[in-house]
Formats: C-alpha cells, sequence, structure tokens
C-alpha cells in the first residue's frame, strides 16, 4: 500500500502491486490498481481509473492524465497476447478520456472526452482530437491530427500546435506540485 496518497486508492491486485515514482502526484479520488507503473513527475487527476489487472499499464514521465478519464486493457485471448496500455513520455490525456489497450508515443495527444480502443497507436506528436473515436487497432501517424467519430485524418500538426501540447506537460507538472503542497498542507494553493 502506498502511503503517499492517502485520498487516492491504491490496490494490489493478485500480487500486482502499482508501482508510482517519489515524484509523481496522484489526486484525491484516483483509483491505481493492479499492474500500474507511474513514471517521473507523471500526474494522475481527480477521480481517474486505472486499471491493470488483466494487462499492464505504464504512464510515461511528465505525463498527465486528467480529471475522469479512464483506462483499461485488453487481456490475453486464443488469438492474441492481449494490449496493455502503454502512454510515452510526455502525452496529455484530456478530461474524461478513455484509453483501452493502447499505445502512445512521446509527446501524443488524446483530447476530451475522446476514446481510443484495443491497439490503437498514436504516433509521436499526433492528436485525437476532443470527443474522437478511434475504433480498434488503427494508426494516427507521427504528428498528425484526426478527429470525428469515428476519427478520421484532418491534418498535420503545426509547430504552432505542437508548442502548445509542450506548454501543457509543463504547466500540469507544476499544477501538480502545487496541488501536492496544498493537500500536504505545504502552503496555500496560489493562482
Amino acid at each position: 500500500m502506498d502511503n503517499r496518497f492517502p485520498w487516492a486508492t491504491i490496490l494490489p491486485f493478485e500480487g500486482m502491486v502499482p508501482q508510482i515514482h517519489d515524484t509523481a502526484f496522484i489526486a484525491p479520488g484516483a483509483r491505481i490498481i493492479g499492474d500500474v507503473t507511474i513514471g517521473p513527475q507523471a500526474s494522475v487527476w481527480y477521480n481517474c481509473l486505472l486499471r491493470g489487472d488483466i494487462h499492464r499499464i505504464v504512464v510515461g514521465a511528465r505525463s498527465n492524465v486528467q480529471d475522469g478519464s479512464v483506462f483499461h486493457v485488453e487481456g490475453p485471448r486464443p488469438d492474441t497476447d492481449g494490449c496493455p496500455t502503454i502512454i510515452g513520455e510526455d502525452c496529455v490525456i484530456g478530461h474524461m478520456a478513455v484509453v483501452h489497450g493502447c499505445t502512445l508515443d512521446d509527446r501524443a495527444f488524446v483530447g476530451m472526452g475522446a476514446v481510443a480502443m484495443d491497439g490503437c497507436h498514436i504516433g509521436s506528436g499526433a492528436m485525437l482530437g476532443a470527443g474522437a473515436l478511434l475504433s480498434p487497432g488503427k494508426a494516427i501517424p507521427e504528428n498528425e491530427i484526426w478527429v470525428g467519430r469515428p476519427a478520421k485524418f484532418l491534418k498535420r500538426q503545426s509547430t504552432e500546435q505542437a508548442d502548445k501540447i509542450r506548454f501543457q506537460t509543463e504547466r500540469y507538472c507544476a499544477l501538480a506540485q502545487r496541488h501536492l503542497d496544498a493537500l500536504n498542507n505545504r502552503g496555500p494553493a496560489q493562482g
């Protein structure tokens, strides 16, 4: 049991214990279960669920999983070894996203309310737009933006848009520390 985050539910499952880096932030109401690894300066926000019960989940360094998001996996079946959920470094996962058995390369972005399903791959610097649905097995190439239900190619990522994602990552690292400080009563959170 991880005592650093008494406000969150962090549970082992069948001998698999969540591994949370010392510099990560887990917000109140978050639930981290089973084979889950949270990297340095990564953050899992209010009321998120990361359930690594039938495969593993990895959240890379400085990535943020925003409020209400759900991560799960696809377990092994007779025809496949299953699909873990692997999030690279510096990724942004918007509020209420569902990421199920997917791989996101470094600096990938999943917008608010988007759904990425089993076997999907979102390339480095690529974006799945808000509310989009990436159906099973689809891949978004590096630096492309896909939107809609089902998600389809919209355009290439601009340098300006990539910079905004980088800014979001940096902002969430700093914001996580402010929330942690406030929760630990080390000082007031300031705007």
